[in-house]
């Protein structure tokens, strides 16, 4: 089997930030890293359970949810991956700065956590994953266009 783009990637030189994953065609994969690879703490499962849910409903609610395709968390637990076309580079790191301000600021109910809506419905920290979202402002506070390249 080939390996795959993202396994290419250096994961000891890696640190957190977001990155532009993979281009194809008119899909772009943004690699939004929170935690440094292999570098523990990772993100806990109810904190990255809730993160999911209040990004995915964030961005799918945005003047850009048409062009969202798809939020989800990383295995490894270090991150999340946002797909979209249609908009610029610009535009998709103002949307995951947005994002990472609503998160922050979240209170209620996690959207979509009910035993009816949701598959892991019990497994859910909204402290946690508002946490994460305040590592992720201050990762990107300065973040420009020529930060989303991997850095060698």
């Amino acid at each position: 089997m080939d390996k795959i783009e993202s396994f290419e990637v250096d994961h000891t030189k890696m640190s957190q930030g977001m990155y532009i994953s993979r281009v194809d065609d008119d899909i772009v994969t943004y690699d939004i890293r929170i935690a440094k690879p292999n570098t523990p703490p990772f993100l806990d499962d109810a904190g990255l359970h809730s993160f999911e849910h209040l990004f995915a409903s964030f961005v799918r609610n945005s003047a850009y949810r048409k062009n969202i395709i798809y939020v989800g968390p990383m295995g490894c637990r270090t991150g999340f991956y946002l797909l979209v076309r249609g908009i610029t580079h610009q535009k998709a790191l103002d949307l995951v700065k947005d994002a990472m301000n609503y998160i922050a600021a979240f209170e209620g109910e996690v959207p979509g956590a009910t035993e009816a809506e949701c598959g892991n419905y019990l497994c859910h920290d909204v402290n946690a994953a508002k946490q994460y979202a305040k590592i992720m402002i201050e990762i990107l506070k300065d973040w420009q266009l020529k930060d989303l390249s991997y850095k060698a």
